[in-house]
């Protein structure tokens, strides 16, 4: 199964990022096609795939991100100054992440990941000073330190505790009612993604775990992490729930899991196809 907001099929072309007067002419191409947002959020078609535009529908005051060339056509993203992303995402976007085409939220999420941190990051974090776009929108330059910034990716562990032909599942309350999934959280400073599973699992359910290993990655674009999916071998299956993270946990069998995945009843309702928790159960349940 492959991962949400992956298999994306453009070209990110670096070659151009490094190349003012290419970046130029790709501005400056006919073909150019432009990413249709409102509020951050895309336009989709009844086939699921992005809305475009052409260049000239950009504002005034936009600066033009190159996403990747599609053959030779290039297509952009417009970030204008005073762009936000909104703090919480819409029950529209969530109905719009199972309808995208293949490999089209992979597109989505580096548009909405890279103009979100520019959003973020127009202040030198070095000196305070107002920095601008370089690198074809892949960075920022500050014009009084020469300090160079690029888009910051943050790496989150999400696993699941194996006991006994069993797996671990949590959930929030903010979460659908009935929803468990995979636990998860921040990689810190010092901390290699074996540590940071076995630290997770222990601080939000009290369970040791050891032998881990990596199952699979997926951006997520909120604002931008890097989820890496993971199971480790629980040592006992005694929870003991820190409640400032969880809500609840349990421990499903791999029938069960099974069974809820294929759409079939159970004690728990299955994280939707395009998190990875869904692709990392899938994997678990396939033993």
């Amino acid at each position: 199964m492959i991962p949400g907001f992956t298999g994306g099929t453009l070209d990110r072309a670096d070659r151009l990022r490094h190349d003012t007067q290419a970046f130029a002419a790709a501005t400056g191409d006919w073909r150019a096609k432009l990413l249709k947002l409102e509020n951050f959020e895309p336009e989709l078609d009844d086939a699921g795939r992005l809305g475009w535009t052409s260049l000239a529908e950009a504002p005034e005051d936009a600066e033009l991100v190159l996403l990747g060339l599609d053959g030779d056509k290039p297509y952009f993203a417009a970030f204008t100054p005073g762009m936000r992303a909104p703090t919480a995402r819409s029950m529209r976007l969530f109905g719009l992440l199972d309808q995208f085409a293949p490999g089209e939220a992979a597109t989505y999420a580096a548009a909405r990941s890279v103009l979100d941190w520019h959003s973020r990051h127009q202040f030198c974090a070095n000196c305070g000073t107002q920095t601008a776009m370089f690198r074809a929108g892949w960075g920022r330059n500050c014009p009084n330190c020469h300090a160079e910034h690029f888009p910051r990716v943050d790496p989150v562990v999400i696993m699941i505790a194996e006991h006994d032909g069993r797996a671990l599942l949590g959930r929030q309350p903010a979460w659908p009612a009935g929803r468990y999934s995979a636990l998860a959280g921040f990689l810190e400073p010092g901390e290699s993604i074996e540590e940071a599973v076995a630290r997770e699992i222990m601080e939000e359910a009290g369970v040791r775990v050891t032998d881990v290993r990596y199952i699979a990655s997926q951006p997520w674009p909120f604002p931008s992490s890097l989820m890496i999916a993971c199971v480790g071998m629980a040592e006992h299956d005694a929870i003991t729930l820190d409640t400032n993270e969880l809500e609840d946990a349990i421990w499903v069998s791999r029938e069960e899991v099974r069974r809820v995945l294929a759409g079939g009843e159970g004690s728990f309702l299955a994280p939707p196809p395009y998190a990875i928790a869904h692709t990392l159960l899938t994997a678990w349940a396939a033993g």
